[in-house]
């Protein structure tokens, strides 16, 4: 087997990058463009769908219909890691399935703010679901291999962390891509366009751009050169039942989901927070993301060098509780005295340095996780693993956009909602920190090293 190069490692990482910005798109702009606070409506923004409290006399239509998407989504998860984790394809178990779900992948996110009627209706309603249900299909078919390749190329735990750092850079990048979206509909905008055929082209724009990163690693990298693996003799339900019987990863797992379930009410909720809570133009959205992003690029190499030498166990829980305090701060916008503005920055760089942190090493944990189950079973099932935690995560997604799509009803004048959206993720995260004091990491690495020597 060749040796995993630093250049083959960044190769690797630009696929996030691609994937990020079509995440990032629906992430952070599908609640904004579909439930829309009266301001956007005031200056042009068309409403598609049904608005308020409309499925089951509690969710909202959009949040209803993303967390139908994120449960479908995490359904699928096994199913394609299994499929993957099988595969005997001559290009490898992964690399085929990221060439074939790259195109469609980027094309649906597309296609999801496109809705058919240009007034609300119930044909919109459905073109809704239906294309949120594809994107998270294709999302599936291209992320879950794609992360199965963290453990197969990081052979060394300097590997795995190297991979880990360089994927958190490109996923922030990519993020910050989708977050800069403004910033593009903002120019067609002030051109004449239209506005909501001015954030469609954006949507388009930023997906051709994602489609070329995501084929970068899909095409110029050998998967058979630099991995060798069996494939998996386990079907979907049973490797996935293996997968939960390993206790570090429960536990790794469970407070992974609370996490997730915490920052996506949060991302979720930032344009809103933003323009309702702090009361500033849209545009600012883009600026604190940003300076978001700068300040936790300022952190990355630190995180990197500090779990080579710490652990990564210490530095996530320290995440969390940081996290917390971000949360906290956030949902006090408005009732400080302090301008809006100052409110967004410290916001912003609060919340870097836990974003630094959760953004490289909860990967690696779970490729240590991974490559420990492998030497201890003698099974290659990394594909299994890494879906075993998008399907709880993607479960806990689905919680938080109903959540935050139904406190958003209340109270909207005064951003009641949004505050104890908030609160909601603060605790959250605090049981976040709290669970993963359980996770032994000492005995996992001490596993992997006395297995492979035994081997």
């Amino acid at each position: 087997m060749k040796k995993v190069t630093n250049r083959v490692m960044w190769i690797f990482a630009m696929g996030q990058l691609g994937w990020a910005i079509l995440s990032g798109i629906v992430v952070n702009w599908l609640v904004y463009f579909y439930q829309p606070v009266e301001e956007l409506i005031e200056s042009g923004h068309r409403v598609y769908i049904s608005q308020g409290v409309a499925v089951l006399g509690v969710f909202t239509l959009i949040g209803a219909i993303s967390a139908l998407g994120r449960i479908i989504d995490a359904v699928t998860d096994p199913l394609i890691a299994s499929l993957s984790d099988r595969s005997a394809h001559r290009l490898g178990r992964r690399i085929p399935f990221l060439r074939g779900a790259a195109l469609p992948f980027s094309l649906v996110t597309v296609l999801i703010f496109m809705p058919p009627v240009a007034r609300t209706g119930g044909l919109n309603n459905l073109w809704l679901m239906a294309m949120v249900f594809l994107f998270y299909v294709f999302m599936t078919l291209y992320c879950t291999p794609y992360t199965a390749l963290i453990p197969e190329l990081g052979r060394s735990q300097k590997d795995k962390i190297n991979i880990s750092t360089y994927i958190s850079i490109t996923f922030i990048l990519g993020t910050a891509l989708s977050y800069g979206a403004p910033f593009i509909w903002d120019m067609f905008i002030a051109g004449g366009m239209e506005r909501t055929a001015a954030m469609q082209r954006t949507f388009m724009i930023l997906a051709v751009i994602a489609l070329i990163f995501m084929w970068i690693p899909a095409l110029l990298i050998d998967e058979r050169a630099y991995v060798h693996s069996v494939p998996s003799k386990s079907k979907a339900f049973e490797s996935l039942l293996k997968t939960f019987h390993n206790k570090y990863f429960r536990i790794f797992v469970l407070s992974d989901a609370l996490y997730w379930i915490a920052l996506t009410i949060f991302q979720t909720g930032l344009p809103f927070f933003v323009v309702r809570l702090l009361g500033l133009q849209e545009g600012m959205i883009t600026v604190l993301f940003l300076l978001m992003t700068f300040t936790s690029f300022l952190f990355y190499i630190p995180v990197n060098l500090l779990a080579k030498r710490l652990g990564k166990k210490k530095l996530v829980i320290a995440a969390f509780l940081l996290f917390a305090l971000a949360f906290l701060f956030t949902g006090l916008g408005g009732l400080l005295p302090l301008s809006g503005e100052v409110h967004g920055y410290l916001i912003a760089i609060l919340a870097a340095v836990p974003m630094a942190i959760l953004g490289i090493l909860p990967q690696a944990m779970v490729a240590d996780i991974a490559q420990y189950d492998r030497e201890k079973t003698n099974e290659s099932r990394e594909g299994m693993f890494f879906a075993a935690r998008t399907f709880v995560f993607k479960l806990g997604q689905s919680v938080a956009m109903v959540l935050f799509t139904s406190l958003a009803t209340i109270g909207k004048d005064t951003g009641l909602g949004y505050r104890l959206g908030l609160l909601g993720a603060l605790v959250l995260s605090l049981l976040g920190a709290a669970v993963l004091f359980f996770y032994k990491e000492e005995d996992i690495l001490l596993g992997i090293q006395s297995l492979e020597k035994e081997a």
